[in-house]
């Protein structure tokens, strides 16, 4: 029969040297889920060049976002004129999760951002905002934690 060993000093140090911390506590998403892994939900993407070259350069990353499995809507809203329905379907997305938002006279795009944002029913939702300031971009991260969404801004120019 043995009996236990106490520690050796060298090992003590080891475990006394270790910073005693809590367990942090796993946020409530789901793997695949906008804010798996903290993710902001807010990106901005700055194209520069003409008008051709930024719509050939937003095609794919577009067509990936109204491709997904995630049965909500990819919105856009304020797209520039030349972001068709004829467009759209030319650069292969799938119209049929798209939703194209134009803001009314007496609503600000941020703002119809926002609201497509905290509904929820996008998955993500692209602006065409510029500049987004501090303000705005607070008003979209709360936006998009509410409605469990990413906030996709591109800015051309």
């Amino acid at each position: 029969m043995q009996l236990p060993q106490p520690l050796k000093p060298s090992q003590l140090m080891l475990f006394e040297a270790a910073p005693a911390r809590q367990p942090s506590r796993p946020e409530k998403t789901t793997p695949g889920s906008p804010h798996a892994g903290g993710a902001e939900p807010f990106s901005e993407v700055s194209l520069r060049g003409g008008a051709d070259q930024c719509l050939f350069l937003l095609a794919p990353m577009l067509r990936e976002l109204s491709q997904g499995n995630d049965g909500r809507w990819l919105t856009l809203v304020a797209p520039p004129a030349n972001l068709s329905h004829g467009w759209l379907r030319e650069a292969g997305l799938n119209r049929e999760r798209i939703l194209l938002l134009q803001p009314s006279r007496e609503q600000e795009a941020s703002e119809l951002v926002c609201e497509a944002l905290r509904l929820g029913r996008s998955h993500t939702v692209v602006s065409w905002l510029s500049p987004v300031n501090r303000s705005t971009r607070q008003r979209l991260l709360q936006a998009a934690r509410t409605g469990q969404a990413q906030s996709l801004n591109i800015r051309l120019g």
